[in-house]
């Protein structure tokens, strides 16, 4: 599961069932979670149990699965329960057994097979060829939008770049601020550590984080979280180039299309417009299609056949810098930890020391952090070496950082006192599996995780599995 699907997955986990309820009557959102939400092996267990007319036996699931198959077969039951997919059964006098639940399966059937009046795919609009917005016009609409976002974070118009005309809401300012992506202070704007860790993502993973913060503020702008998730969700099924109509839409979802088009999620030619277009970052929400390295890098790739890396940085065992871009967004990254002293048409250059770097971790960036972006965008004649990057720099990198700290805390949660061995590797295997364990002894049977509620709800299906069985 990518890190974008993990982050919905634990908005998705905290919902109450009525919810749930709500939101799988929508053919578009059944499909959506099935695609994106599940891994291969549950997809196959939907798809068995689909057009079944009877539940089906744990006994029988159990034939299905290879013996070196079980935890994958543990993991994906207990992904289908928790997001209420699919619940066990059990009768009077009759073996346990497993059914999908309604309206999901019923939607997923509809969203399938086609048919019925749920307009829930969206209601394309019949426009004149010469008034419809290409899709290149999208592309670089959602790429001025989305780096203006950006650049907003890390602060592109404070180191003289030019101004691209992105003027944000004071909503998507405060929606940045309230994430904890950036700390503002009067008229100064510094980005975070999870900030930096933001800009670092996939870009589908950007926007999910970016949609999840929207979701989480739904009620105090009061709009109807089922009506949000719902439109998310119909946006990933759309078509890109095709304009649709705002005629089914509800006022929740009439309002998110202001918000969405600040950040180039969707596109109208004017807020009374009677259409709207979804842009490249809408229609790859419920798809890893989209999940590319930067928003330049995503965009190139898409609109052209290269497949190549992009990078663009050098730098010199001496801690020279050389960035041959001329892109505002990227030259603002790299100011945050190096010096720039002289700058070009297409390249930049600087120097990284003690000072910068520094600066850089006081606003919460982790030399990781630095060393993953300088590495990511490495130029190709760098990719030649044995290693990247010099690692004299990379060693001083971590050592400037380590001066200021001696000991890293991180909050978690410790499992122990597991009386077997078996007990004991089977949620310490899956909390690795979901990338939540932190730290684990197996001389000791203890782990320490992130995160506990996943962990809990393993620990109690597998109590509930030795009861039943």
């Amino acid at each position: 599961m990518s890190a974008s699907s993990v982050r919905l997955f634990e908005y998705l986990e905290s919902l109450p069932g009525t919810v749930f309820n709500r939101l799988y009557k929508q053919p578009s959102t059944a499909l959506a979670i099935f695609r994106r939400m599940l891994p291969q092996l549950a997809k196959s267990f939907v798809m068995a149990m689909l057009y079944m007319n009877r539940p089906l036996l744990i006994a029988d699931l159990e034939t299905w699965v290879r013996p070196d198959g079980e935890r994958e077969k543990d993991a994906s039951v207990d992904l289908l329960e928790r997001l209420q997919i699919m619940k066990r059964t059990a009768e009077p006098g009759k073996p346990r057994s497993y059914v999908l639940t309604n309206p999901f399966a019923s939607s997923l059937r509809q969203a399938l097979t086609g048919g019925g009046n749920h307009k829930s795919f969206g209601i394309p609009s019949d426009i004149q060829p010469e008034r419809r917005v290409t899709i290149s016009q999208l592309d670089d609409f959602a790429r001025k939008q989305w780096e203006g976002v950006l650049g907003y974070m890390v602060g592109s118009t404070g180191i003289g770049l030019r101004d691209d005309g992105v003027n944000l809401n004071t909503s998507v300012k405060t929606l940045l601020k309230y994430g904890g992506l950036v700390d503002v202070k009067g008229k100064s704007v510094d980005i975070t550590q999870d900030g930096f860790a933001f800009v670092l993502q996939e870009v589908n993973a950007q926007v999910w984080t970016i949609l999840i913060l929207y979701l989480d503020n739904a009620e105090q702008l009061g709009m109807d979280q089922v009506d949000v998730l719902s439109f998310l969700f119909m946006l990933g099924s759309l078509e890109l180039g095709q304009a649709y109509s705002r005629a089914n839409l509800t006022e929740t979802q009439l309002q998110m299309l202001l918000d969405l088009g600040d950040f180039g999620i969707v596109y109208q030619d004017t807020p009374e417009s009677e259409s709207y277009y979804p842009t490249r970052l809408a229609t790859t929400l419920t798809s890893d299609a989209g999940a590319l390295r930067s928003v330049s890098a995503g965009f190139d790739t898409a609109l052209s056949s290269s497949t190549n890396d992009k990078g663009f940085v050098v730098i010199e065992t001496n801690y020279r810098v050389y960035a041959y871009t001329s892109s505002p967004l990227q030259i603002a990254i790299l100011s945050l930890f190096t010096r720039l002293i002289t700058r070009y048409p297409n390249m930049v250059a600087g120097k990284m020391s003690r000072e910068s770097v520094r600066r850089a971790i006081n606003m919460g960036i982790t030399g990781d952090q630095i060393i993953d972006f300088l590495y990511t965008h490495a130029h190709p004649q760098m990719r030649k070496n044995v290693n990247v990057l010099p690692p004299t720099v990379v060693d001083q990198i971590r050592l400037w950082q380590i001066e200021g700290e001696r000991m890293k805390s991180t909050v978690g949660f410790l499992f122990k006192d597991f009386p077997t061995l078996p007990e004991y590797e089977g949620p310490c295997q899956y909390a690795r599996d979901i990338g939540v364990l932190v730290w684990k002894s197996d001389a000791k049977r203890m782990f320490f995780v992130t995160r506990h509620e996943q962990i809990a709800a393993y620990l109690k299906n597998q109590r509930q599995r030795r009861d039943g069985g």
